[in-house]
């Protein structure tokens, strides 16, 4: 886990924390900046990229690093498991326990003190089910 560190909740970061709280869909930054841009016409897209930068680094948000994918960004911090889709790369949250067992098996088979861990599963979510069983059918 990471150190909260105290961060000055600027307008800007209010903000893209608002956007961020209203979406379960783990936006790209891009995502994010076309959200806030509503709300701050003026706002630059590096300054969504630092400020998302920001909260992930001091804990306000997490960052998800998912497979070959661009990063996406979660308001959720709390531990929990993601699902990506491998047709689309939509990512979505799994209402599943984690595991905290599988830090104590991992350290047992290793020489490093394990802090925690993340899992990423992949399927084909149902719109991208749906698409492949009407393309068959056209």
């Amino acid at each position: 886990m990471q150190e909260h560190t105290p961060m000055r909740l600027t307008t800007q970061r209010q903000i893209i924390l608002e956007e961020l709280l209203k979406v379960t869909s783990h936006p790209t930054a891009n995502e994010v900046y076309d959200m806030v841009r509503k709300r701050l016409p003026r706002i630059g897209l590096g300054t969504v990229y630092r400020n998302l930068e920001l909260m992930a680094e001091t804990g306000m948000i997490l960052k998800l690093e998912v497979g070959g994918t661009q990063k996406r960004f979660d308001a959720t911090i709390q531990p929990h498991y993601h699902v990506r889709c491998m047709e689309c790369g939509k990512v979505d949250d799994i209402d599943i326990a984690v595991q905290q067992d599988i830090n104590e098996t991992a350290a047992q088979a290793c020489h490093y003190q394990i802090i925690g861990h993340h899992i990423e599963f992949t399927g084909i979510c149902s719109n991208c089910t749906q698409s492949d069983k009407t393309a068959s059918i056209n």
